[in-house]
């Protein structure tokens, strides 16, 4: 008998419904219908509270087979969080482009200053700047905060938001003429695909 047919079976036996039972197991309704369903497996930590809360081993419930599966589930699961937190924290970082010098000031001068120090080209093309480089921050702050919630759905919308952030940030910064700004978002943009790559390859 597989996982999902013998926790069915448990649930039945106690005569509770997906939602009491979602309840006791302090997880969504939606996470017992799609284990039930054999859509997925519960974490270690969910198979854990299910083998306390009917009073049998892990080793009734899941074969050795499916206990493989969980395993390598659990772990693609953690890289991509991985992943995502850690792209996320490049977002972050690009509040660097405030502080340090890799602006070209305009064609009237041959300086270099921060984005706060840039004042010798439209103002518009400042404010564009300033917007899509605050958005992006504000992006990987969401993300690291989100990834405290284990929502993967959420992560993944927030990564594939920050991957069209970063391709957008260096697109402005190269059509603009900022070389330099522009090297150092693709730099991080680079590093992103890298890691997502990696991730895909497991």
């Amino acid at each position: 008998m597989e996982f999902n047919e013998k926790l069915q079976e448990l649930r039945k036996s106690k005569s509770l419904t997906q939602e009491e039972l979602a309840e006791a197991l302090l997880v969504s309704r939606t996470a017992i219908s799609k284990w039930e369903s054999g859509r997925g497996y519960p974490s270690i930590d969910s198979l854990k509270e299910i083998s306390r809360y009917f009073s049998v081993t892990i080793d009734d419930l899941i074969c050795s087979d499916e206990m493989i599966t969980l395993a390598e589930n659990e772990k693609k699961e953690f890289a991509n969080k991985y992943v995502s937190l850690l792209c996320n924290v490049l977002d972050i970082l690009l509040i660097i482009l405030m502080f340090i010098p890799v602006f070209g000031n305009g064609t009237a001068s041959s300086e270099t200053v921060s984005l706060f120090g840039l004042n010798g080209i439209n103002p518009w093309v400042k404010t564009a700047f300033v917007s899509i480089v605050g958005i992006t921050i504000l992006n990987g702050i969401c993300g690291v905060i989100i990834a405290n919630f284990n929502k993967p759905v959420w992560n993944s919308h927030r990564l594939v938001t920050g991957v069209a952030l970063s391709i957008l940030i260096v697109i402005v910064f190269i059509a603009t003429r900022q070389p330099y700004a522009g090297i150092v978002c693709f730099a991080f943009l680079v590093i992103k695909g890298f890691l997502i790559a990696k991730v895909k390859q497991q």
